[in-house]
Order: C-alpha cells, then structure tokens, then sequence
C-alpha cells in the first residue's frame, strides 16, 4: 500500500530528532546513532568509506573520527524534504538533508593535514525511513574541497569554479513544514523530462537547446571540487557538459536507488548512477580505457516547468580508484611527507 504524502511530516520528526542528538552528542556518537537506526542499519559513504554495516561501525568509522578532526562541528542546514521513492512505486519515504558540516579542522583526516582555520564539508544525505527508525543513508559529500581548504591539489584540471557553495537563491529550501502535494509532483516530473532529455548524449539538437528542454537560462549548477560550478545555460555547456561529454565514452543507463521531491525541490542518488569511460581529458587526466562507476547525488531547484539550481556530488575518488588512481594516496605521497 503506498504511503500518503501527509505521512512525511513523520518521518522528518525522525531524522530531525537524529541531527539534534548527533549534533550535540560530541565525539561519542554510538549511542546516538543507536537510539535512532535500525538494527539492519546500511550506510553508503563517500570513498573510501563505501559501504558500512550497523550503527556502531558507522558512528567508530566515520563520524567519530570526523568530528575529532572538525572540532566544534555545527550543521548548516541549507536543504531538507521529504519524499515518496519513484523508483520503487512509492513504496518507501526518504528524508534529504543538505548543506555544510563546519568546524576547526584541528587533526588530521583521512592524512589531510589540519589548518586549525575553519573548514567547510559540503555533504548530502538520503534517509530510508521504516517504522520510525532509519534503515539506509546514502551520504556523499566533497572530500577533494576539504583537501584543497589544507592547500592541497588533488586534480590536475578544473573546467569550472569551486567555492563554498550557498544554499538556494530563493532562501527557502528547508521544507520542515508540509508541502502541497501537487508541487512535489510537478518537480519530479520536471525532473524525469531532464533525465530523459540529457540521459542518452544523443540528441539532434545542439547541447545548449537540449538543455533548455529542462533548464531556464540563468541556472546554477553547483559540482563538485575538481570539476566546479558554473552558471547559465551557455558556460555550463562550455564548462562541464561539453568537456564532460567529450572525455567520456560508453556511458551505461541511468539507475537510482531513489528518487523523490517535495515542493519546489527535488533529487536521487545512485550506487553507481552509471559507468563510463574516461578517453583522454576528463578532468586532465590520461585515457585509461577503464570503466568507471559514477556515484553521484543530485539536488534541484525548480522555478516554474524549468530547474533553476543544482547541486551535485560526484564521488570522484571512487571513479578514480576505478581507474587505478588512489588519489588520497598520492596526495599523502607528494605533499604529506
């Protein structure tokens, strides 16, 4: 039986009631996670986390050391909704949270060495919730900026610009409140017309006007560190699109675990999205004839029947590791030593 968008307001009580005890609990986060997570908890992470079973591994292999290392953390909210799972016909409710983890970077993460200075992790997550309890997170957020905020650089190229990203232009993305029905709707169908529309890098039309099948003229689309943010239909073509496109082949379909909206906002996330193989170029690296897994999470903004804003995390460090490449390894070897 499917669940009723009046039910969301529920399942955000869960998660909301989770950050406040996470958020205030300290380094000691395993009872905190316990008290909120099922006992079949799944935790999808960004490399080289991956996939972490149960409360207790994931509070002692990432989050405690996490907030050992961005001491006094605080969570900048700039986006949060709930939605019924697409993928799965609605059987499902998931909760999106996103924005920043900031704090003092004073210890060494992951061999990044600390700056004592603030420091900004861009992240997102995805809550399964069942029976009051959260049962999967998919949680991706930007290591390869964390690196570069110490001074190092883990890409040889970047198309775009990076900066800590803002949250929505319109200010109003934390939906802690019920949202009309109809709203989320027309965000996932806006949604599903852009994944049909630029899924395939096949179209007779030039990229530009297949873009603006789905987006308006003045888009964001806030990516990751080493590929970047770009703004308007015209530089996003030039500035990731289009090199995007050209320094990759065979891309598979597009698969997601799930897919929801709420309001004017919306996304889905993959484990992988897709695969593809980088040619030569792609972020300035050499042609490896590798395939490579594509994690990626997506978060929209919709303005009328277009998207507006996007925020994306792309687990670069996994693709890469795909193609042979340990890039927190080299980091460690050329700058660490």
């Amino acid at each position: 039986m499917k669940q009723k968008y009046s039910n969301l307001q529920t399942e955000k009580v869960v998660v909301r009631t989770y950050q406040a005890a996470l958020d205030t609990c300290g380094v000691d986060v395993t009872a905190a996670l316990k008290s909120h997570m099922s006992a079949t908890y799944l935790w999808r992470g960004y490399h080289p986390f991956g996939e972490l079973t149960g409360a207790e591994q994931v509070a002692n292999g990432f989050w405690a050391p996490l907030r050992s290392a961005l001491t006094s953390m605080q969570r900048r909210e700039d986006i949060f909704f709930a939605g019924l799972n697409q993928i799965d016909n609605e059987k499902s409710v998931w909760v999106v949270s996103m924005g920043h983890l900031m704090g003092l970077f004073d210890a060494e993460f992951l061999g990044i060495p600390p700056t004592e200075k603030m420091a900004f992790l861009r992240y997102c997550e995805f809550h399964k919730i069942e029976d009051g309890k959260i049962t999967e997170t998919a949680m991706y957020f930007d290591l390869p900026h964390l690196m570069m905020q110490a001074g190092l650089q883990p890409f040889a190229a970047q198309t775009a610009a990076h900066l800590v990203q803002p949250g929505p232009q319109t200010h109003d993305g934390l939906l802690y409140a019920a949202q009309p029905a109809d709203e989320g709707k027309a965000t996932l169908a806006t949604i599903k017309a852009m994944i049909t529309n630029l899924g395939q890098w096949d179209s007779p039309l030039s990229l530009e006007d297949e873009l603006r099948q789905s987006w308006s003229e003045d888009m964001i689309w806030w990516g990751p560190a080493g590929i970047g943010s770009t703004y308007t239909i015209d530089r996003y073509a030039k500035q990731h699109s289009a090199p995007f496109r050209a320094g990759l082949t065979d891309r598979s379909k597009t698969n997601h675990i799930a897919r929801l909206a709420e309001g004017h906002y919306g996304g889905f996330f993959g484990w992988p999205n897709f695969t593809a193989r980088p040619t030569g170029g792609f972020m300035g690296m050499p042609e490896t004839n590798k395939l490579g897994e594509f994690r990626v999470i997506d978060i929209y903004r919709r303005a009328g029947n277009q998207l507006a804003e996007n925020w994306v995390f792309i687990d670069l460090l996994h693709f890469w590791k795909c193609q042979g490449v340990d890039i927190l390894q080299r980091m460690q070897d050329s700058n660490f030593k």
